[in-house]
């Protein structure tokens, strides 16, 4: 059967815009339950990989289908450890973007820098794909942390080998040792965020990933699309929020206003989960828990009064927090830009495209989807004195 032929034949198919509840792959990697706020990573429920685990464990456990043994995890360990610093030409070529540029733009274009220096493609052989998995696992916070130095016109901080990779980056961020609670709630954030099912960003490198080009390229494709305000960007859109509400006591009338026009309240409300999002109960006990430690967030008490509401309003409509109605609070917190909410998404995100992408070899077949033709036929060719 030709192309043409099976996409004629697709035409009888119901189009669903966006692709909405149509599985696109089969896979292992991590299941949720939107009706009953369930998410897990192989099987694993994220509250006990939260309580238990770390995030260089949890990649280990989404790229590889298993936990890994102590050896297995001190050898990943180190071996990301060992692969921190990125080459001089890249930090030159970082020093170049502008300094108005988005750091999603500047991760993305990092990101598919890193294929020229590695530009070999072994997609069969498991030393080449373990030894992208750590580059990208390392290097990428790095190439975050750089760019915020740089843009403001000072040297990156070097990464510190003696650091948890949280703690590093964080390090790296701020030029100061994060406290254990700190790193503790970084990590915790990081292993929250690293992977989520077939989502758009994921879609993305599953497509790129299925054309077999390099593993760079297929993160690189990822971070664009996650830079999309429709998709990683909303975290930061709730700190604009709050910011605007500005006072507990102007809660309701902006949540009044707001659904009259109809107005999307952000952080709130998943394609997926009708229940309370998860991964944001236990975001919202890590802020908690920053609060205690380093003081308290008027916003926080915004957030607060703010879900309250919205519970009484639109839980009737399944809409509930998100990840990212606490996410940003934490980020904040800790001493993270409100313009480096997504790219921090994305370093945790890079363990779930990972995953996939390692799945996607292992059966690959080119995304090659049909469409719905919605034009003309015979028109006729108008020659240009006729226009």
């Amino acid at each position: 059967m030709t192309e043409d032929s099976v996409g004629n034949n697709m035409i009888a198919c119901e189009y669903q815009p966006g692709l909405e509840g149509i599985p696109a792959a089969q896979s292992s990697i991590s299941y949720v339950d939107g009706q009953k706020g369930i998410l897990e990573y192989r099987g694993i429920r994220i509250e006990e990989l939260a309580s238990n685990s770390t995030f260089l464990e949890a990649a280990y456990l989404l790229i590889w289908g298993e936990l890994p043994t102590k050896n297995e995890l001190y050898e990943f360990q180190e071996d990301v450890r060992l692969h921190r610093r990125i080459k001089y030409s890249i930090r030159d070529m970082m020093k170049c973007f502008p300094e108005t540029g988005h750091p999603m733009d500047a991760l993305q274009a990092s990101a598919a820098a890193l294929g020229l220096f590695y530009s070999k493609r072994a997609l069969d052989n498991p030393k080449y794909i373990r030894e992208a998995v750590v580059r990208l696992l390392a290097k990428i916070p790095t190439m975050v942390a750089a760019f915020k130095q740089m843009r403001k016109g000072d040297d990156p901080v070097r990464p510190r080998d003696d650091l948890s990779y949280a703690a590093n980056f964080l390090y790296m961020l701020n030029e100061q040792e994060p406290t254990p609670l700190e790193a503790h709630v970084f990590d915790v954030c990081l292993t929250l965020h690293a992977e989520h099912t077939i989502n758009a960003s994921t879609f993305s490198a599953l497509v790129t990933a299925s054309t077999l080009t390099d593993p760079y390229a297929v993160v690189a494709s990822a971070v664009g699309t996650l830079a999309g305000p429709l998709h990683g960007g909303a975290n930061e859109e709730v700190i604009t929020m709050l910011e605007t509400i500005g006072s507990v006591d102007n809660v309701q009338s902006y949540l009044e206003e707001r659904l009259q026009r109809k107005e999307r309240i952000m952080g709130c409300g998943h394609r997926v989960y009708k229940v309370k999002d998860p991964r944001a109960t236990i975001l919202q006990n890590l802020a908690e828990q920053l609060f205690k430690e380093s003081g308290t967030d008027k916003y926080y008490d915004i957030a607060l009064e703010l879900e309250k509401a919205v519970e009484e309003k639109l839980s009737h409509k399944g809409i509930y927090p998100n990840v990212d109605f606490y996410s940003g609070l934490v980020y904040r917190k800790l001493g993270i830009p409100s313009d480096l909410f997504t790219p921090v998404f994305a370093i945790a995100r890079v363990a779930g495209w990972l995953a996939h992408w390692k799945e996607q070899l292992a059966v690959n077949r080119i995304f090659r989807p049909t469409q719905v033709y919605t034009g003309t036929h015979d028109a006729p060719y108008i020659p240009m004195e006729a226009r």
